[in-house]
């Protein structure tokens, strides 16, 4: 059986950022014992119809799920390796921003059994951080940044980049100076406008300009440069890792592998019986909780994919790697051959574009170029 990727989704934060789509609220008061008992509810319910399959990750998502109290984060990684079977070097990532108050529960987070702590820096530029919305300073980020390396084995950072305005050199001494605290990966985010943000509304009205494509693409090319002054390689379109650094967990999600989502707003996918079912939670945390009250889980809707929409989506998912995707494994997970599931001749045409490429392993991957140009080529390549 597939190892399982089990996600967490703690919906709340102190402030919603204003470029963030994400499910999260802002919230007055939580009712922490009856949060704490809702995701118990629903790991457990999950347990329960799938046995005791083997478990490779959990992640704390969110929101912002610093925020949990670190005893109702050490009940759900109890909880988990009790109905999972947990290897000991199980992976236990949990999401954190670089606020005073978060970073004074890290020794605490640890010690409820994470092992590996993802900071949302965002920016070391104070004037970055306020456009940005970010509740903390870039004094705060530092700090937090060497606590988290002094407690964790593991550390992991995300950074927005083609902020307005923002000059190549000044973008590169920004990276150098947090890759020189924390190196070991990296999650970099070009700064997109969402529908329904308040960016959106800011941005509709002429409130601010972002770098044109090639200016975004001349920041991309440094951070390649930059990450690889600190021996980080991009192993997948948006991350940089040393070797053996990779984030287990998103691994699971791009290899198409089975994972659980439990809380509000989250999906999942599992194989079951040669069956891909599609699940997700109600997205209201009120309604969410009420109904993991009545009957156990908030699921929202439930669905068996088709082969052609399990093959786009680990197609989707599978060329944003460096690794590519092995056709076996496409087959094996979707019933559907890889040559049925993408347009021959677009497949051709961007193979002699030097956008698509056949490995010496027999993987199909993009190169460096073709992962540039995902966005574009994917529609089109997939039938």
């Amino acid at each position: 059986m597939e190892p399982l990727a089990l996600y967490i989704h703690w919906p709340f934060c102190l402030r919603k950022c204003p470029y963030c789509d994400f499910n999260s609220h802002v919230r007055e008061e939580i009712d922490q014992a009856a949060w704490r008992d809702g995701l118990l509810r629903e790991l457990r319910h999950e347990a329960a119809r799938l046995g005791p399959r083997p478990l490779a990750s959990i992640f704390f998502g969110g929101g912002t799920p610093s925020l949990m109290p670190p005893a109702t984060v050490a009940a759900l990684v109890e909880e988990a390796r009790h109905l999972f079977a947990a290897p000991p070097d199980l992976e236990v990532t949990l999401e954190a921003n670089p606020t005073s108050v978060e970073a004074a529960r890290l020794t605490e987070i640890r010690a409820a059994g994470v092992n590996r702590l993802s900071l949302g820096i965002q920016a070391l530029d104070p004037a970055a951080l306020r456009f940005l919305g970010r509740e903390h300073s870039a004094a705060e980020a530092v700090a937090a940044l060497e606590t988290g390396r002094a407690i964790f084995p593991r550390l992991s950072f995300d950074l927005i980049y083609a902020r307005p305005g923002q000059p190549e050199a000044a973008w590169r001494a920004e990276l150098r100076q947090a890759l020189a605290l924390a190196a070991d990966h990296l999650s970099l985010y070009q700064l997109t406008i969402e529908p329904g943000t308040r960016f959106a509304t800011e941005y509709a009205r002429g409130a601010f300009t972002l770098p044109d494509p090639d200016e975004a693409a001349r920041l991309y090319w440094a951070t390649v440069e930059e990450a690889a002054r600190f021996s980080l390689a991009p192993y997948e379109v948006s991350n940089y890792a040393r070797p053996g650094a990779e984030s287990r967990h998103n691994l699971a999600y791009w290899r198409y592998g089975d994972y659980l989502g439990i809380g509000p707003g989250a999906h999942q996918r599992l194989l079951l019986d040669g069956a891909m079912i599609a699940t997700r939670r109600h997205r209201a945390p009120e309604e969410w909780l009420a109904r993991v009250t009545r009957q156990g889980h908030g699921t929202a809707g439930e669905e068996e994919l088709t082969p052609a929409d399990r093959a786009r989506e680990a197609l989707l998912m599978g060329l944003r790697l460096a690794e590519g995707i092995d056709p076996a494994r496409i087959e094996a997970r979707s019933s559907l051959p890889l040559a049925e599931a993408l347009d021959p001749a677009m497949l051709l045409a961007c193979i002699e574009e030097g956008y698509l490429e056949w490995t010496g392993a027999g993987r199909l991957r993009a190169t460096d170029e073709g992962r540039m140009r995902l966005d574009a080529m994917l529609p089109v390549l997939l039938r």
